[in-house]
């Protein structure tokens, strides 16, 4: 099974990364495993001319079908997001609004090979549900519009950095086997 895990921090080596590493040692077995991070790509700004609507193609040159490629190649999708102000960091904002070739509430659309199961993990330093709760359903109507079907969620409170980590580490570990079963 092929397995892409998003970090969607722009931060390459912090809590949410380290969510992603323990994410890859625990869903790796017998699996191929991608992991990625956003700020790895550079995403123009969408500028909502909407010619995609008729095109199915941004006008723009920058690495979003490269992502997108990964999305294409995975049959699971894992993606780990801090709270910026209570929802997805916006360089994985800006990433979610160039997908609009592949939205699928237009036509003509861009699509990704069907099938896929998406999965989102929010991680938020104060301890409200209902922040890591805001950013999963930004994640899960990402995933919708692309018709990866939203098959599990998680959301950890109190996490401000990798040390926090080590209180979480069967419940994310439970969650990848929830993964791997599902």
């Amino acid at each position: 099974m092929n397995i892409l895990i998003v970090n969607c921090s722009p931060v390459r080596n912090g809590a949410t990364a380290g969510i992603v590493s323990l994410a890859r040692e625990y869903v790796g077995e017998g699996n191929i495993v991608k992991t990625v991070c956003i700020d790895d790509y550079e995403i123009k700004l969408c500028k909502g001319c909407r010619k995609c609507h008729q095109t199915a193609k941004c006008f723009q040159e920058d690495d979003v079908e490269k992502l997108m490629a990964e999305y294409d190649w995975a049959d699971k999708i894992i993606a780990v997001s801090p709270s910026y102000w209570a929802d997805v960091p916006g360089q994985f904002k800006v990433f979610i609004d160039r997908c609009t070739p592949w939205c699928n509430t237009h036509e003509p659309h861009a699509k990704i090979a069907g099938g896929k199961k998406g999965y989102a993990i929010a991680l938020r330093t104060g301890p409200n549900m209902k922040e890591c709760e805001r950013i999963i359903s930004t994640i899960e109507h990402f995933h919708g519009h692309l018709e990866i079907i939203s098959c599990g969620k998680l959301g950890l409170c109190g996490v401000e950095c990798k040390e926090n980590l080590e209180g979480k580490m069967e419940e994310i570990k439970e969650f990848c086997d929830f993964v791997l079963n599902s």
